[in-house]
């Protein structure tokens, strides 16, 4: 039929379904950001601390080997096998990471010091503190040197950690050491000159460990080498501070 108009197409269902939504339905709604599980959560922060712990610990092997100046943090990457980039994500450059080598050390440390007491045995206390001490420089021979190297620098970046832990631990140390002397289970010494002879003393198994490997073909890693040198660190060390008896 000429003129006529064309036939509509017919509307299914599913068009007519959707036409009669409102138009604000039809758009696509934006989707929540998903939440991370306290499991996710936890697994992240525990690879963050382990991949902070292996740079802390390459530094260290580093930092003892060739001192602030000598180290390069692409050395430290290389070692804690992570990108530099990676590295710089969690320590914002070399000195950084250098200082907080530092201060894990100053924690290592301090630990057994803290197990004085004025209610304990000074026998016991100073003879648990040497084998301590001892078993740090077993234990962690490259940190002593480090410390070490720093202490011989003037200590640029450890001073003020220096004076202010350490400091303090000493001090409330130093007084369980005058009350012990005070009571009588002690000799008279002054408490900061015992515990510099102590730290020499045992830190020389770690700083000059070639030395002593030179003159006893032993370390302190051979277990019966470090038994007898903790007997026998006790029996110079406690024979000179405890009271004679009889």
């Amino acid at each position: 039929m000429t003129g006529a108009k064309k036939a509509a197409k017919p509307v299914t269902k599913r068009a007519a379904k959707r036409a009669a939504k409102p138009a604000a339905k039809r758009a696509a709604k934006p989707r929540a950001p998903a939440r991370r599980s306290e499991a996710a959560i936890s697994r992240r922060l525990k690879q963050i601390e382990v991949k902070r712990g292996a740079i802390l610990a390459a530094a260290l092997e580093v930092f003892s080997r060739y001192g602030l100046h000598g180290a390069s943090l692409d050395q430290v990457a290389e070692r804690a096998d992570v990108s530099k980039s990676n590295l710089l994500y969690y320590f914002s450059d070399k000195e950084e990471l250098y200082v907080a080598v530092l201060r894990d050390i100053l924690t290592i440390w301090l630990a057994p010091l803290s197990d004085f007491g004025a209610e304990r045995d000074p026998r016991e206390a100073i003879g648990e503190y040497i084998e301590h001490k001892l078993a740090i420089s077993r234990d962690h021979p490259a940190a002593s040197r480090l410390f070490c190297l720093e202490m011989l620098q003037g200590a640029p970046l450890l001073r003020n950690e220096l004076g202010m832990a350490l400091r303090d631990m000493v001090e409330r140390k130093s007084e369980v050491m005058r009350e012990w002397a005070a009571s009588g289970r002690l000799a008279d010494v002054e408490p900061r000159h015992f515990l510099f002879m102590v730290w020499a003393t045992t830190q020389h198994y770690a700083d000059f460990a070639v030395q002593v490997e030179a003159l006893t073909g032993r370390t302190l890693a051979d277990p019966d080498f470090f038994a007898e040198t903790v007997r026998n660190v006790k029996a110079a060390v406690l024979d000179g501070v405890l009271p004679r008896r009889g």
